[in-house]
């Protein structure tokens, strides 16, 4: 009795705060084309504090262009928001925008991405050289430890590419049998990846032995490149990161023979309760279900420098409960 008590006076404080003052947060995305993206924010939008009221949450796409992105800073910064959600597309570009934020006194978190600035106020994602270096590992282990891969990158500049990039090469470098034969951009694309790949098979005709798709998107162009040329993609390793809705069905079909799982609720609904406990402070508690999801992330009372979302393999075992989990996220 005395706990709901507890629970519906907290419930009551928050609805009474939204009522009379919310909490106005902007979150300022690289883009909102591709799936991932997309899932991140519905998360966002679904997070207790901004369906109570609490917060007041305005989502900005930054349409893949730093430019843009800083220009939303300003408007926010004009505006008074009371905290920023900071996605950046490049590492070192956004820094510039954190800046203008901080310096009017406006608290910003960093999410998914990274930038090169130490006046964030934490960062909530997951660690991308880990997870480079984990799909580098896995099609290298399919191709018995040897051939030649290529490696579609993401685009240039932002900190997935650069971090996933270092993981993909130290898993080669520790392999003494693996050559790469290409490693270019196709910046997230599906579109693009499939051009790319079709210009690799065509360079290099049956040369290609393991595709490295620094995430799903470009992952699955590479797949559609192989099958309009009549090959099986089960037959070459192929991998992804991100686990988007359709890579999660290509590994249930078995042409993707895995991906990872970035958690797009865990690393949204994380960024915003820090937010929220560097806005409000010490009595924040946090409402994310990723701090009793996961045993190895410690809240650490909001106040940690950076918070890593783990991985989670997606394979033929575990990817039905996954494709579930995905259509409740999605599901209105």
């Amino acid at each position: 009795m005395k706990r709901l008590l507890i629970v519906c006076l907290l419930a009551f404080g928050l609805l009474a705060n939204a009522q009379d003052d919310p909490i106005r947060i902007g979150a300022a995305v690289y883009g909102l084309q591709a799936e991932y993206m997309q899932l991140w924010t519905t998360a966002l939008e679904r997070h207790p504090a901004v369906e109570s009221g609490l917060v007041d949450l305005t989502v900005f796409d930054g349409r893949y262009d730093a430019s843009v992105q800083f220009g939303q800073f300003e408007t926010m910064v004009s505006q008074g928001f009371d905290g920023i959600i900071f996605v950046p597309i490049d590492i070192e570009a956004g820094a510039a925008a954190v800046d203008i934020a901080v310096e009017a006194g406006i608290p910003v978190v960093g999410s998914n991405t990274r930038v090169n600035s130490d006046a964030l106020a934490s960062y909530v994602g997951s660690n991308d050289v880990l997870a480079g270096r984990l799909q580098a590992e896995g099609v290298i282990e399919l191709m018995g430890g040897e051939g030649d891969v290529v490696i579609l990158e993401g685009p240039l500049g932002q900190s997935a590419q650069i971090e996933r990039r270092e993981g993909n090469l130290q898993a080669i470098e520790a392999a003494e049998g693996i050559n790469i034969l290409e490693m270019q951009t196709a910046n997230w694309s599906r579109a693009e990846s499939l051009s790319r790949m079709e210009n690799w098979l065509v360079a290099h005709g049956g040369e290609i032995d393991g595709i490295i798709g620094q995430n799903d998107e470009m992952a699955l162009g590479a797949i559609q490149a192989l099958q309009a040329r009549g090959m099986d993609p089960s037959n070459m390793p192929v991998s992804g990161i991100d686990g988007i809705s359709d890579a999660l069905l290509a590994v249930q079909e078995g042409s993707l023979n895995f991906s990872l799982l970035q958690d797009a609720r865990g690393q949204a609904e994380g960024s915003l309760d820090v937010l929220l406990r560097e806005i409000i402070g010490e009595d924040y508690e946090p409402m994310g279900q990723l701090w009793t999801q996961y045993d190895e992330l410690d809240w650490a009372d909001g106040q940690g420098e950076v918070y890593n979302v783990p991985w989670t393999f997606i394979t033929s075992e575990n990817v039905d409960a996954l494709l579930e989990e995905r259509e409740a996220l999605t599901r209105r």
